[in-house]
């Protein structure tokens, strides 16, 4: 079986679960959706006329949050035992609501604890509202998870713009914040689920082809091992059996001169004076040139197909068929000229006769189109696979390292968090 049938399973393998992958995460889109937060914030500064209003736009409801509009003063927590309190987190936790106001948003740090801590200390000091910054500057605010903590609302800010309002609350200046509802957005393409289920399904189709991969060259080495084992047996044998084989010097008056005498038929060529020829267990006679490299590699007659070996009796269980693609392949290439040359010279004098070599029991030489695949052309075929193997692999590793980095930028900007 050649290499791409082996490959064939392996590869709608492949297919099919890269297919249930995608479905799956399809199926998985049904992430929360959230809401964005319209803030415009009022900055009264001292001695300053006219008050500093500044918008921001990237704000994010929480999930459990009510979507209402709101309207209140910006306060932070008061210090505790001297060090300022941006998180919230501390069960002493307090805030300083002037008397006159009666509604205030409380501004905090995330981190430390969860979402739900936070936003329920705020509401049990009757804030209406709670503003969250982030703490990773680079971030952007993510769908918060706070259930259970009634009807305060609670938005998410980015870093920047939640320590631009707290610069100027340490500063003593009073800001006024409106938190209105914005736009409605659907679900994102990757949620962490999908993720994981991406991943595995990846990893495991890795693990598949790698094994695969695995066992097809321990396969390969194995029958290479066997083939050239085999090869030297054979070469070893082949070199025994042609040093056991007569030789001799055709002389003036030998038969293998006489016209009639078939040629040799390895290059087509009639015997002459002083040619040293091979004689065969099987009475056949060839140039020693020519029959020696066909011996090498045979080990049988290139007219009857005797086995010498076995003839000789030197190793009679061994085949003589190990490497038939090699040796047809160096025949064809080393003698092709050579026939053709003989060929034609043979059909051009009308004074030869062709008719020997039809009677004398040579196979005739396959067509062009019959030929045994060259060396060169099994490696081209076996190169092309491996391409095709090598383009899906890293094919593979792209679409899942392109997944990874959507569904990380998407978990970023979309996933719902607790803390």
């Amino acid at each position: 079986m050649s290499c791409a049938g082996r490959a064939g399973p392996a590869r709608l393998a492949a297919l099919a679960l890269l297919t249930c992958s995608l479905w799956s995460v399809r199926a998985d889109n049904a992430s929360q959706e959230y809401y964005t937060a319209l803030i415009n914030v009022t900055v009264q500064e001292p001695g300053r006329g006219a008050p500093l209003t500044f918008r921001i736009d990237r704000g994010r409801y929480g999930l459990d949050s009510p979507k209402a509009e709101v309207r209140g003063q910006v306060l932070a927590p008061l210090p505790l035992h001297g060090v300022a309190d941006h998180l919230g987190c501390d069960p002493q936790t307090r805030f300083f609501v002037p008397p006159n106001i009666k509604q205030w948003i409380a501004l905090l740090q995330r981190g430390n604890c969860t979402f739900k801590e936070k936003i329920s200390r705020a509401a049990f000091h009757n804030a209406v509202a709670v503003v969250i910054y982030n703490n990773k500057s680079k971030e952007e605010p993510v769908t918060m998870t706070h259930p259970g903590t009634g009807d305060i609302i609670a938005v998410m800010i980015t870093e920047l713009r939640g320590k631009d309002i707290l610069s100027y609350l340490e500063k003593n200046i009073s800001v006024q914040m409106t938190i209105a509802v914005g736009t409605r957005m659907p679900p994102k393409n990757f949620s962490r689920g999908s993720l994981v289920f991406v991943s595995i399904s990846f990893i495991v189709l890795m693990i598949i082809s790698s094994a695969w991969l695995i066992f097809y060259f321990i396969q390969k080495i194995r029958y290479t091992n066997a083939r050239d084992r085999n090869q030297r047996r054979l070469g070893d044998a082949a070199k025994k059996a042609i040093s056991k084989l007569t030789t001799r010097t055709v002389k003036k008056g030998d038969k293998e001169t006489d016209p009639d005498f078939d040629h040799c038929a390895v290059c087509i060529e009639s015997y002459k004076q002083n040619d040293v020829v091979r004689i065969l267990p099987c009475k056949h006679v060839f140039h020693k040139s020519c029959v020696d490299p066909w011996l090498s590699e045979h080990c049988t007659c290139p007219m009857c197909k005797l086995n010498i070996l076995k003839a000789l009796g030197i190793v009679p269980n061994l085949p003589c068929t190990d490497n038939v693609a090699f040796d047809m392949e160096r025949l064809t290439r080393t003698q092709a000229v050579n026939r053709r040359s003989a060929l034609g010279d043979l059909a051009s004098d009308n004074s030869l006769s062709l008719e020997p070599l039809r009677t004398s029991g040579i196979s005739p030489l396959p067509q062009d189109g019959e030929l045994t695949p060259r060396t060169g052309e099994i490696n081209i075929a076996v190169t092309k696979e491996w391409f095709i193997i090598a383009s899906f692999g890293l094919l593979s590793a792209l679409t899942l390292c392109y997944m990874i980095i959507r569904a990380t930028a998407s978990l970023n900007a979309n996933e719902v968090e607790w803390f």
